[in-house]
């Protein structure tokens, strides 16, 4: 059976930083539900009712459309080693990007990347933690490392063009505002990458 918390607990939040894998759900009222894994050094547990998480560029953004509809996240830790356990952190999120004020002092927690579109910032409601003794067992390899080398490999400008071609509309249509958002001129031409 399943127990709910106010908050994360010490043992919750070394369980997390133990996990080399999270996943991480939105959804608008209406629409596709997402489902995104996550890995590499990309969140921080900044107190027992907040994380952050790094958003690095990728073919998609369902999470930035799905905030600025419904604030709802989920986000899943699960044991794939050691005793089993499952955590969830239930809140609400709100991003930020490059033209934010606050974007300097969240964007300091983890390692720079010229990929870092977004970085979410989880106010959580409740925890849930639940047995897990289903999910099997894997052993960790490495993290990948083909994302970091294809932002380090392009100017700003090019990620910038890729975000303009791939990652204004979610799957449904919904605006990401990540043009808006990152500062970027509204009216520039796309350029085919």
């Amino acid at each position: 059976m399943g127990k709910q918390f106010g908050a994360l607990t010490d043992k919750h939040i070394e369980f997390i930083g133990l996990q080399k894998i999270y996943f991480v759900a939105t959804a608008a009222s209406t629409g596709t539900v997402n489902l995104s894994p996550k890995g590499g050094d990309s969140l921080r547990v900044l107190d027992a009712n907040t994380i952050a998480w790094q958003n690095l560029t990728g073919s998609g953004n369902e999470s930035a459309a799905h905030i600025l509809k419904d604030t709802r996240m989920t986000i899943m830790f699960c044991a794939f080693d050691g005793a089993p356990m499952i955590l969830r952190t239930y809140g609400q999120a709100r991003m930020l990007h490059q033209s934010d004020t606050e974007w300097g002092q969240y964007c300091d927690l983890f390692p720079k990347s010229q990929g870092t579109r977004q970085i979410f910032i989880l106010d959580i409601d409740m925890v849930q933690s639940s047995c897990g003794m289903s999910v099997p067992y894997f052993d960790y390899q490495d993290d990948r490392h083909d994302l970091s080398r294809w932002t380090d490999n392009r100017e700003k400008s090019d990620i910038e063009a890729y975000w303009r071609k791939k990652n204004q509309h979610s799957i449904d249509g919904f605006d990401t505002e990540i043009i808006k958002r990152a500062g970027m001129p509204v009216d520039a031409d796309i350029e085919e990458n």
